[in-house]
């Protein structure tokens, strides 16, 4: 993608957190650590989007929105706070922020929303009950995977691990997102608990059959699909 993405948040370990996960998707972050250093470097309106942190040192992010947008800075914002009473949030939208996330979040909602202002897609959702990828079915209402016509019998986190690289299928999909969507952790544990799972289904859905569906992406995380 290459995006810039500019990250005004005091807190470190937020930051570091944020900063880590988007930049294994392959957005560029720069960050500041309180308002007045982050309006200084949006104000250059050279970043695709603005994560700004509402309760700032130096200029608070509500003053820091205010700003931009009376520069004429239309750069996207997204407002992180643990502020999220209903009046908290329809102040920071009409502010002038695009979006409004409550602390504590998950990444990867954090990751879709940033997706959506960047993509600025249609809207209108259907109920999926299945899901493929080549000759790889997934039935989400009787739990049955199948390639090729051929069952594929999967323990309960191993079907999850599938169910989100499948709803990601073509995408990379990195460590942070699989801790977070399938794990449910929103630190690094420091295990291999992915690299094993990762090694099982990958033998469960690959072994017997061409051509290989689950594929590692060196130094991002993983894909499925049919190519490398």
């Amino acid at each position: 993608m290459g995006q810039r993405i500019l990250l005004v948040e005091d807190d470190r370990q937020t930051a570091d957190y944020i900063a880590r996960g988007l930049g294994e998707e392959g957005f560029t972050i720069e960050r500041a650590d309180n308002g007045r250093d982050g309006f200084f470097h949006a104000s250059d309106g050279s970043y695709d989007a603005v994560i700004l942190d509402r309760m700032l040192p130096a200029m608070d992010g509500m003053a820091v929105l205010a700003a931009l947008r009376a520069a004429g800075i239309e750069t996207p914002v997204i407002i992180l706070s643990a502020l999220g009473t209903p009046d908290d949030r329809v102040a920071g939208l009409t502010g002038g922020a695009d979006d409004y996330l409550v602390k504590p979040f998950a990444f990867a909602e954090l990751l879709a929303r940033l997706r959506l202002l960047l993509r600025r897609p249609g809207s209108g959702t259907a109920q999926v009950t299945e899901l493929q990828c080549a000759d790889l079915h997934m039935n989400l209402l009787s739990r049955q995977v199948r390639r090729a016509g051929q069952l594929v019998e999967l323990q309960p986190r191993e079907f999850r691990l599938l169910e989100y690289l499948l709803r990601h299928a073509g995408q990379v999909v990195s460590r942070t997102m699989l801790l977070e969507g399938v794990w449910d952790y929103h630190f690094d544990p420091g295990t291999n608990v992915i690299d094993v799972h990762i090694s099982r289904l990958r033998r469960k859905l690959d072994d017997g059959f061409d051509p290989p569906l689950l594929h590692t992406v060196r130094g991002a995380g993983y894909r499925l699909g049919t190519s490398e």
